[in-house]
């Protein structure tokens, strides 16, 4: 993943809910900002605006994940359905595809995170979901609503 930086403007700001400016830090962040500002069944969205907080063993401290995304969208059946998007490359999602001590690293903090994360999303009636390369890039997310 090359990493970029930038500002989002969305063409349908009255479905952005979050706070402005709207920052991607990767050209994989800017692809999922154009798929949830322009999809027709997103309700509204926002980019970095939920705090969850979680206790992370490793630096045996508490702390706080900040979800890349949120949003509320139509379903395949018509129901409304809240949803916790987080923007990762497989290296730092899949033991498999791990092959850095980096990457098991990321990985392993990002399990803890994650955790936390779906109890949240379960705890508030949302879903959470982790988006890689393959979810991004193969239409994948699209056919899954």
């Amino acid at each position: 993943m090359r990493s970029h930086r930038g500002h989002f403007q969305p063409e349908n700001p009255e479905k952005y809910t979050g706070t402005y400016p709207i920052v991607w830090r990767s050209s994989w962040e800017l692809a999922v900002c154009r798929l949830l500002d322009n999809h027709p069944d997103v309700v509204r969205w926002a980019s970095e605006s939920m705090k969850i907080p979680y206790f992370n063993p490793i630096q045996n401290k508490y702390t706080v994940y900040v979800p890349d995304f949120t949003a509320l969208y139509k379903d395949k059946t018509g129901k409304l359905r809240a949803e916790i998007l987080e923007v990762k490359p497989k290296r730092e999602t899949l033991l498999s595809e791990a092959k850095t001590k980096r990457d098991k690293a990321a990985l392993q903090v990002n399990a803890i995170k994650w955790k936390a994360a779906k109890d949240f999303a379960d705890k508030h009636g949302m879903f959470f979901r982790v988006l890689n390369e393959d979810h991004i890039f193969s239409n994948q997310m699209k056919r899954k609503r």
